[in-house]
């Protein structure tokens, strides 16, 4: 193997890295094994394409798709990382791609329940607001 070839392949190695490694380093899990865990479990694409494997080689200019709890994120590898640092270093080792959310319409502020105004969020309803929706339901009849 001639000098120059060595060069190539070294740079060529230097531009690319684990795909674990690079989800820990960009600060989307909190350790390199949660990382593992994810693309194990099939919640990672690369490239649209669902990879199971935590060596895949990510590029420069690869886009990314992680599924983390509810929340799914898109992001293009924009280099590779060298350590875990601040999130402002992480934000520069990535573009974000991510659709805005869909703004849907706003929940009621309070739910009428059989003649009975009840905040959102309160709970079940006590046995008092059963007697009552029960009193308004038999007037109906």
């Amino acid at each position: 193997m001639s000098e120059r070839q060595r060069n190539d392949t070294a740079q060529a190695a230097a531009a690319t890295q684990r795909l674990d490694k690079w989800l820990w380093f960009v600060r989307v899990v909190k350790t390199r094994t949660l990382a593992a865990g994810l693309v194990v479990a099939g919640k990672v694409r690369v490239n649209r394409v669902k990879t199971d494997k935590p060596a895949h080689a990510l590029r420069p200019g690869d886009v990314v798709t992680v599924s983390v709890g509810p929340k799914v994120r898109v992001l293009r590898v924009v280099a590779p990382g060298e350590r875990r640092g601040s999130p402002e270093l992480a934000r520069q080792l990535y573009e974000e791609l991510t659709p805005a959310p869909v703004a849907t319409k706003p929940l009621a502020p309070a739910a009428f329940v059989g003649g009975l105004v009840r905040p959102a969020g309160s709970g079940r309803p006590t046995k008092r607001d059963r007697r009552q929706i029960d009193r308004m339901r038999n007037n109906e009849d």
